[in-house]
């Protein structure tokens, strides 16, 4: 089912919102001393940045390997983002799994302040490419 233009830009709109969102428990966590909700959530800040982007583009995909391999295919490869933007999603990807799913995470406040950085980053790059397109 393919989305009217209208709907793909509502459906755009809160995917954003969603991975804004994301990204401010993040912080709020973070400020907690929580590292394994941050990791959580600076994954899906990133996640749901690079499903608008796709969606935006008309890519579609399944899962959350899906979705990272399709950010590499179409936005790593091709040099629309560069390859440090692929190893950071890949690395949260890994880092939120862990965090999720193994009884030890370990985040320092130091690691898990440079990682907020370097999310807002790469959040503000998808963001601001998608919206210099609609």
């Amino acid at each position: 089912m393919s989305l009217s233009r209208e709907h793909k830009k509502i459906a755009f709109e809160l995917l954003v919102e969603k991975s804004c969102r994301n990204l401010e428990q993040a912080v709020k966590v973070a400020e907690l001393g929580y590292w394994d909700l941050v990791a959580n959530r600076l994954y899906y800040s990133i996640f749901h940045a690079v499903t608008a982007l796709m969606l935006h583009d008309g890519i579609q995909t399944k899962s959350h390997k899906g979705t990272s391999a399709q950010f590499g295919k179409y936005y790593i490869l091709t040099g629309k983002f560069p390859r440090e933007a692929g190893i950071l999603y890949s690395r949260l990807q890994t880092m939120r799994e862990k965090a999720d799913y193994q009884n030890v995470f370990i985040l320092s406040e130091e690691e898990g302040s440079a990682l907020i950085k370097e999310v807002k980053s790469l959040q503000k790059s998808i963001i601001d490419n998608c919206r210099n397109l609609i």
